[in-house]
């Protein structure tokens, strides 16, 4: 892979925002707008989508509360953003329990997603290199601070770890074209 591909790849990644909860529109989304909504801000990240047909089952799953008049708020949108990105790393059971451990632990939909956007971006950047250090949580933070700091480590480096691959595949069919 070459120089200028990683390039690319770092400045895409490092310029990567999640919408913070107060940016996410409360107005009520219906089910393929909410799709249409968190894939326009995961594409950076993932080459998979979000489908209605996911959101339904998320929802079935009680991953995600029902919505009303078949409108997602900002409190789905949230969760649906975090599922999105973690359903790579972590069992639907698994983020189930995650999700409950998060809303025990902090009754602050709000705060809680925002302190994962901030340390996804966080881990992003120092995976990707444009931040050296990555500061480690004293072991006596809260269990639950410590398994979403793990979680988007592995997010983090599942993201880098395709994103290269996917340039090195495309580096070595443009060689191979070229011979």
């Amino acid at each position: 892979m070459s120089e200028a591909t990683q390039s690319q790849i770092s400045k895409e990644i490092l310029g990567f925002h999640l919408p913070r909860y107060e940016e996410i529109p409360n107005v009520g989304l219906y089910l393929e707008q909410t799709a249409k909504y968190i894939n326009e801000y995961i594409a950076p990240l993932q080459e998979t989508e979000i489908t209605g047909s996911m959101i339904s089952n998320y929802v079935k799953k009680k991953l995600v509360a029902n919505p009303i008049k078949k409108q997602y708020n900002r409190d789905q949108i949230a969760s649906l953003l975090f599922i999105s990105l973690m359903k790579s790393v972590l069992s639907l059971d698994n983020l189930g329990a995650f999700l409950m451990l998060q809303e025990k632990e902090f009754h602050d939909n709000q705060r809680t997603y925002n302190y994962f956007c901030n340390e996804l971006e966080h881990i992003l950047r120092h995976v990707f290199g444009s931040e050296e250090r990555l500061d480690d949580l004293p072991s006596s933070a809260p269990q639950v601070q410590l398994l979403l700091h793990n979680a988007n480590i592995t997010v983090a480096h599942k993201i880098y770890l395709n994103k290269s691959f996917a340039a090195l595949q495309e580096y070595e069919d443009t060689d191979e074209s070229d011979s």
